[in-house]
């Protein structure tokens, strides 16, 4: 997974325009992310682990909207596919694997970089 990849799966385009200025909203709404996301990953990585395809699909769906919020579709992507596999009965674990860890490294990237557009304002 290249820095470019990660870089392209980040626009706070629509944060901004929501935010109207306001940098404490900014902050806010990061801060947030860089709370939940972590868990949530790490709940879907050991629901995987586990096979238990039910809790890694809600953890999945969980984590999706605020993809979107930040801009960053090809981790909304990755976790909508990850729910559905998950939802299909797991058939497929090296792929629900897969998609996964290429989606973990692509979001692990985005709140290293969200970190640091925090500490800028």
């Amino acid at each position: 997974m290249s820095d470019s990849s990660a870089q392209q799966d980040l626009d706070l385009t629509f944060l901004y325009e929501i935010a109207d200025g306001s940098n404490e909203f900014i902050v806010e709404s990061i801060d947030m992310l860089l709370q939940q996301a972590p868990e949530a990953l790490q709940s879907i990585d050991e629901s995987i682990k586990a096979g238990d395809w039910v809790t890694a699909a809600a953890a999945a769906h969980k984590l999706k909207p605020s993809m979107g919020f930040f801009g960053m579709l090809i981790s909304q992507e990755l976790l909508q596919e990850i729910e559905h596999l998950c939802k299909a009965g797991g058939h497929e674990p090296a792929v629900i694997a897969a998609k996964f860890t290429e989606a973990n490294q692509i979001i692990s990237t985005n709140l290293k970089e969200l970190t640091r557009i925090k500490e800028g304002l």
